[in-house]
């Protein structure tokens, strides 16, 4: 089999299975969003994950997640009016800003995580331990990919017209 060959039998099977995949999670996640007097979706949920685990800067959190001050303020407000979130001065940098999931929200947002990762934790379950760690490593593989690109289209291979 060439290498072109090869790539258009995977180009195939990624294009038919990860946008329902992607579609999959999200209404996944949708249906076990809390009812909150803001609207929360899955960048939220990226952001509680970095915050499970303790109190963050903004200017870190925005690092963790590639998105810019400004979205994740905007994110914060979210969080913050759904109440899951506190924001305060660094105490040793007060122009420095950090966030952490709020006492009286942690049992709720735990839930939430976790029940929005529960799909692929049950598949993850299933799989024998090398098939979980080459699973792992693969998206490990295509994060890095993303980030390699910065999330551009690379250029085309020599001899392939670009669209």
């Amino acid at each position: 089999m060439t290498e072109e060959t090869n790539t258009s039998g995977h180009s195939a099977t990624c294009l038919r299975l990860f946008p329902r995949v992607v579609r999959g999670m999200r209404r996944y996640q949708d249906q076990t969003t809390p009812q909150t007097p803001a609207p929360l979706g899955p960048r939220h949920v990226a952001a509680l994950e970095q915050l499970r685990d303790g109190p963050l800067s903004v200017g870190t959190l925005a690092a963790r997640l590639g998105l810019t001050l400004s979205t994740v303020s905007g994110l914060l407000a979210g969080l913050d009016q759904a109440g899951f979130v506190e924001r305060s001065a660094d105490q040793a940098d007060r122009r420095r800003t950090i966030v952490q999931i709020t006492p009286g929200a942690r049992m709720a947002v735990q839930q939430w995580l976790d029940g929005a990762a529960a799909p692929l934790a049950r598949v993850l379950d299933r799989l024998g331990a090398d098939e979980r760690t080459a699973f792992l490593k693969a998206m490990d593989m295509l994060e890095a990919e993303f980030q390699a690109t910065g999330g551009e289209h690379p250029p085309s291979p020599a001899g392939h017209g670009s669209p």
